[in-house]
């Protein structure tokens, strides 16, 4: 919860100092912008590339483990597409936002350099909400959805920020499972909303 509330003050400050821009003044973020995006992707390939554990844990599993993954990215983009018809934004970047399945980080940047800036921090907070509902509905979303419910909505979350929920929840047997799902949602993420943008 504390690194969730930390995201949201960082974003709150970046607002307040995009406000203090004097007008005329001409500020262009796209240059740190693709930097902290090359950062990120990279992160998370090294982060995936070097935990020994998931490789193991892979060999291990049958090979349905892979229907949850499949089902999150299909029901984010499903969700997304029909939300997208109750707000005044294109299917497109409603499904590119929900592509984003709780990777607000990157997902929020790889759409502000495709689609603009407004569209990224739409993007942001939809997918901070995401994770701030997996913290918050996680004991609902054992008893409504079994013990992957949680792990389904935390989307790529699952893998850092709402792991420790999900445990608590759901126990301590779909650790692995839940880190699977999540660094395959992960990987998922910068090739769906490149593929939808």
């Amino acid at each position: 919860m504390k690194g969730t509330l930390l995201i949201l003050i960082a974003f709150v400050v970046g607002i307040g100092a995009g406000l203090g821009v004097p007008d005329g003044m001409d500020f262009d973020p796209a240059p740190v912008t693709s930097m902290v995006l090359y950062g990120l992707l990279f992160l998370a390939g090294a982060a995936v590339g070097g935990d020994r554990r998931v490789w193991q844990s892979l060999r291990q599993l049958q090979p349905k483990i892979l229907l949850l993954p499949a089902g999150i990215i299909v029901g984010s983009l499903l969700g997304a597409a029909a939300i997208s018809f109750l707000l005044p934004i294109t299917l497109r970047d409603a499904m590119a936002i929900g592509a984003g399945m709780g990777y607000y980080s990157l997902s929020s940047i790889l759409i502000a350099e495709m689609r603009g800036e407004m569209l990224g921090a739409l993007a942001l907070l939809s997918n901070i909400l995401r994770e701030l509902l997996t913290f918050i509905l996680a004991p609902v979303l054992v008893r409504l959805g079994g013990k992957l419910g949680p792990i389904a909505s935390g989307g790529a979350t699952v893998m850092d920020t709402t792991l420790p929920v999900v445990i608590k929840y759901s126990g301590k047997e779909v650790i692995v499972i839940a880190f699977i799902s999540a660094v395959l949602v992960t990987m998922a993420v910068p090739l769906l909303i490149a593929l939808i943008l």
